[in-house]
Formats: structure tokens, sequence, C-alpha cells
């Protein structure tokens, strides 16, 4: 991307160009920097003052409809080029050609003077690849693997995709391909984003800050937990397959087809359950969130290994990133097509896909399905985690991010249904051995699911250790973009807001941000590190940011305007959107998001992890650090308005105007001439 230092937009008379030569010189200096940066990013300039904004065609007589608001006149000739003179008021042709034809009829000339500092220019990706594969990195997560099929034949099986469906093409892929547009438009990070959109909203920028750092506290143990399993794999026999170990109790029994003259009760435990419960988390020390214990020592040297990984893949920004989501984003679709192989030839692989797949169609008239496929499309897409808008904001000005929105999103759909036969072809083997119904070893969710179930299945068929290792290899991998996603959308927001201060200190805030969230961490790093996790999970992360988001909508679409909105993704794309997603963005995506966080308050969900029924006081901490975040919007609006000047009502109208896009520190000097 071209820096200019300069861009020169005049209305001369044509007493005032008499010489040829002159003119010539006049447009070499001026347009030729113009004309780079125009392809770039920056609009067209103000030719006579502000217009009224047009409908959809940026073409309106003799005036280009902008974003910003502002217009240019259409050139008069082909010579006549950005940063050449643009006239306005009345014209008249004369004889002669040229751009020296156009002849004032008379009245005072507006020369209007845009000067810009020189800033470094934004960091771009290297290879378009490595834009796709961070976007499908970050919304192909864990929540894919556990979240998907639990949710699935919880919720009437292949009944379920249909609702899932219709959520994905009305609510999700609209919100997936407003937040990529809107990236790649303004080029801006989620804090200083709000000032080109609507100003007063700037606060959810801020929370979706604040949102970022919570989910680094949990969501990275659950990679730490991972890496335990993975270093234990490393033996011929693997530790959660025997009873023999220090860590298990007098109720421990293997219970599988191989194991003769065992009883089960409703008390029995499997080695792989206390394996996971007992060593790994050691929650049997802690009574409950009252009383959280010591920290893991073992689990803190994982994290620690965990975010020295994530430190050196994004301290230098999207250019290394770019190349390490080339392992991390590819390397579980390896994994998953080898399991899939390996469990479509277990017997009773059968029974797990026909109970995954078999319709319950009457479980539809329940609002609860409709609810889950709504906040499981979301949560899946991951709109409004200001990563969308990071990673788009470093694409090239005119990269048809609608066919990218298209892509990545379906591949994240197709990424969780595959998902669903992995596990179910291993839930049906299991079945099968232990001579139970399928839903009767599917009752686990979450991380229960892959470290309990899941771990179990590998444990007993052939060549346990080295389905152990790529298993939860690709749990590390999963999680690693993700996270690499989710603290480069805090990066480059604090990067973008505050650049005199931290754009040449990128290295040192990235350590510090790493450093913050490995402090915040700790205290699920305790032994009933366990119940912080499941708190953090469903309290303080999921109901903020879908209202977050709802805000966002409503900024965008209802204060900014769809109709401005659509007319930049036309001068970024060449094509205005259709009818389809236009409605979507003013009606049905608020609705959507209206629906998913009604339907939370009204139906709060029963907090339960193993034997431990969360107490009534954790719900109330759970919603004020949900709202710790969220309370970043009220705050800086009130901020706003009492920091803006004049009366209430010019406050407000100024609070709700954006500002131009494109480069920053831009001064206006308007004259009159004759």
């Amino acid at each position: 991307m071209e820096t200019k230092d300069m861009m020169l937009t005049s209305m001369l008379t044509m007493d005032e160009r008499e010489n040829e030569g002159e003119r010539e010189k006049e447009r070499e200096e001026v347009g030729g920097e113009a004309e780079g940066t125009q392809q770039e990013h920056s609009r067209p300039m103000l030719a006579d003052g502000l217009a009224e904004r047009g409908p959809k065609s940026l073409i309106s007589g003799s005036g280009q409809q902008v974003s910003n608001g502002f217009t240019t006149s259409t050139p008069q000739s082909p010579r006549e080029g950005p940063g050449s003179a643009a006239f306005s008021g009345g014209t008249s042709s004369v004889p002669g050609g040229g751009t020296g034809s156009s002849v004032p009829l008379g009245g005072l000339r507006t020369l209007v003077v845009q000067q810009t500092s020189l800033e470094r220019p934004r960091e771009t990706w290297s290879k378009k690849m490595d834009f796709l594969l961070s976007v499908i990195g970050y919304a192909v997560d864990l929540g894919n693997v556990w979240r998907f099929p639990y949710i699935c034949y919880q919720n009437g099986g292949g009944a379920f995709l249909l609702p899932y469906l219709l959520m994905a093409v009305f609510g999700g892929v609209p919100l997936f391909y407003m937040e990529l547009a809107l990236g790649q438009f303004h080029r801006s990070g989620c804090i200083s984003i709000w000032k080109h959109i609507c100003p007063i909203f700037k606060g959810i920028g801020f929370a979706i800050c604040i949102i970022a750092l919570y989910i680094s506290f949990y969501y990275n143990t659950i990679m730490a937990w991972a890496l335990y399993y993975l270093l234990s794999s490393f033996q011929p026999t693997l530790p959660w397959t025997t009873c023999t170990n220090s860590w298990n109790t007098a109720n421990c029994n293997r219970y599988m087809s191989t194991d003769h003259n065992v009883s089960w009760s409703n008390s029995s435990t499997s080695p792989a359950e206390e394996f996971y419960t007992r060593q790994v988390l050691q929650v049997h020390l802690s009574p409950g969130l009252h009383q959280l214990g010591s920290v893991s020592w073992q689990l803190a040297l994982c994290l620690l290994f965990i975010f020295t990984i994530i430190y050196f893949s994004i301290w230098k920004g999207v250019k290394t990133s770019g190349k390490v989501v080339w392992v991390t984003a590819t390397f579980p679709y390896l994994v998953l097509l080898v399991l899939l192989i390996r469990g479509a030839t277990l017997p009773g692989a059968w029974r797990g896909v026909v109970f995954y797949l078999k319709p319950d169609w009457e479980k539809l008239l329940s609002t609860t399905v409709w609810i889950d496929a709504a906040a499981q499309i979301f949560f899946s897409l991951g709109p409004g985690f200001g990563v969308l808008l990071a990673f788009a904001s470093y694409n090239p000005f005119h990269n048809n991010c609608y066919k990218d929105a298209l892509i990545t999103s379906s591949v994240n759909c197709l990424t969780s249904f595959l998902s669903g036969f992995v596990i179910f072809t291993v839930l049906g083997y299991i079945a099968e051995m232990r001579h139970l119904d399928v839903d009767a070893v599917a009752k686990d969710a979450g991380p229960s699911l892959l470290f309990i179930v899941y771990a179990e299945a590998i444990a007993n068929m052939p060549g346990a250790t080295f389905f152990a290792i790529i298993f939860f290899l690709m749990i590390i991998m999963l999680g690693l973009d993700s996270t690499f996603a989710g603290l480069e959308g805090v990066i480059t927001a604090m990067l973008d807001e505050f650049p005199h201060v931290l754009s040449k200190r990128r290295e040192q805030f990235v350590l510090g941000l790493v450093c913050v969230c490995y402090l915040g961490a700790l205290s699920t790093l305790t032994y009933g590190g366990a119940f912080v996790v499941k708190l953090f999970e469903e309290y303080a992360t999921g109901p903020a940011v879908i209202t977050v988001v709802l805000l966002e909508v409503i900024a965008v679409s209802w204060f900014y305007g769809t109709n401005r909105f659509c007319n930049d993704i036309q001068l970024m794309l060449g094509f205005y959107p259709g009818l389809f997603w236009r409605v979507c963005w003013v009606a049905i995506c608020p609705c959507f998001l209206l629906f998913i966080v009604i339907s939370f308050l009204a139906f709060p969900p029963e907090v339960k992890l193993f034997q431990y029924h969360f107490p009534p006081w954790t719900t109330v901490l759970g919603y004020c650090i949900g709202v710790s975040s969220f309370i970043c919007v009220p705050a800086y609006m009130v901020y706003h308005l009492l920091n803006a000047k004049g009366t209430f009502k010019q406050r407000l109208l100024k609070s709700i105007t954006p500002e131009p896009s494109g480069e920053q520190h831009r001064d206006f000097i308007v004259t009159n001439a004759v």
C-alpha cells in the first residue's frame, strides 16, 4: 500500500490554466501518488461540499457517491484522473477539447486541500491462502468436535440439521460476511473502526477486547489438558487404561467386551474418567468454587509451553501467523480423516452413525432445539469477537470477501458435520463393546466427551498409542489457531487505536498481553480450575458477546445505514449486495441475535460439572463477569457525550455521524477563489 504525502484537488478557472506544460507537470506531481493510493483504500474526495447520500448506485448524475458523504465530479475527459482537477458548479464546453474545455459559468470556486501525514504502510497477508486458512482455523475450533455432535444428537439427530442450516443461512453467514466487509473496507481493528461507522458505539470495541481476554483465561487451559494427555501418551500402555495407578480408587473398573467377570454398578468409574478427574484436573481436592485449592505445577508448565508457542507465532503479525496456520489449520483435517476411516472399521460403528443421524422430527416443535441451533452456529462462525474485522483489515481493498465468507463458513459447517461421524462411530463402538445403547455412552458433553469417552475408546483400539498421540495433537492444533485469532483481534485493535505508542513496540506489547493472559489463567490451573472454566464458558463470554454483536448490527444497519454500507461494498467489490443480504442485515440478524439473548435470560442454563452443582451465588458472579465487559458500551456513550462540544442535540448528532474513512490525521483547508 503506497503512502501519499499530499493529494491536491482544486477547482481552477480557464484563465489560470493557460499553459499546457504546467498542467501536465501538475498532473505528474499530484496525480501519480493519488492514483496508486486510491486503488488501495482511499475514497474519492470532496469537490464542492457534502452531498445527499444517494440510493443504490454509486454514480448519480455527474457526481460519485461514496460512504463518507463526499462526492467527486465525473471526469470531464479520459485524461482527467485521480489527483487531477475536479470542477464543481456549472460548466460549459468550448472548442479545443482536453481538460481545459470546461469553463465555469460564474460564482465562487471552492478549493479543497487535503493534507495527510506520512504513515507506515499497513501490513498485508503474504498470500490469499494465509488469510483463508487463518479464518478457517479460527472458525473451526474445539467446539466443532465436542459441542456440535452432542447438540445434534440431543436435539433430534438428523432433524437438527434443518434448524441449524436455517440459522446459518439467515443469521450466521450474513453476520460473517458483514464483519469481513467492514474490516476490509475500513482497514481498522474493532476499536478504531467505530469512528468511521458510528462514534458513540466505540465502547463495543473495548468490550470485545475484554471478552477476548476472558476467553484466553480459560480456553488455553483446555489445550494444557490436551498437552498433558499428549505427553502421557508416549508409553506402551496408556495410563488411562488400567486401574492399578496411584490415583485410582476402589470404584475403578475396566468395562469392555474383553474384560470378563467385571460387574459394573452405578458407583463404578472407568480408568479414563479417574485419570481425567483425579490425575489431570485433581478436582477431588477442591470442594467447589469457594475453595479452589493450589495451582497444579504440571498444568502450569503445560500452559506455559502453550503460551510460548502462541507468542512466537503472533509476535511479528500476520506474516508469521499466516505461515503457522498452514500447519495448525490443515493438520486437524488429516487427523479427522484418519480417525473417521479407523472409526468406520470398528465393530458397532454403524450403530453410532444411525443414532447420530436418525431424525426425530417431533423435537423441532421444541423451542430449545432452535435456541441451540442459533447459539451453535453463532459461536461456531464467531462473529463479534473482533477477529474477522482484524483479519479482513489486512486484505487488499478489492479482495472478494463475499466469496471468502461463503467458502470459509461452508467449510466450518461441513467440518462440524464431519466431526459428528468421527465421534459417533467411536461411541457406537463403545456401546457395542459394553452391550449398551448408544445414548447410555453418549451422555457426556463438553471436554468430557473428548478426554473421557473418546480417550477410553482410543485406549482400547489396536495401535492405541499412535491414535492417542495424533488425536491430542489435533486438539492442541484446533485450539492454537483459534487462540492466534482471538489475540490478534486484540492486538490489531490496540495497535490501530494507539499507533504512535504501540506500532513500533509490537513485540513488547504482545509479550505483555501473553503474560496477562497467563496470569489470568492461573485460577483455571488450580484443583478447582475446571469449575472456573465452566463458569467462564457459561456466563462470562456467551451472553455478553451476543449482546455486543446485536448492538454492532444495529449500529451498522440502522445508524451507519444499509445503503451506505452496501455502497461501500460496491465500491470495494464492484457489485451491490442483493436484497437477501440487505434484509438479513436490517431485520433478520437483529431478530436472530435478540432471540438468543432473550432465550438465555428466560431459560438460564443449569450449570453442573461432574457431581458439583453450582450454587446460586456463582450465577450472580458469572453475570457480573459478563456485565463487566458489556458495561464498556454505555460507559463510553456517556463519556463521548460529556466530552463533545455544543448543545445536547449537536453532541448527539456528532456522535452518530461517521468520520471519513481512509488515512488518519487528515486536515481539510477550504478556500474560496473567483
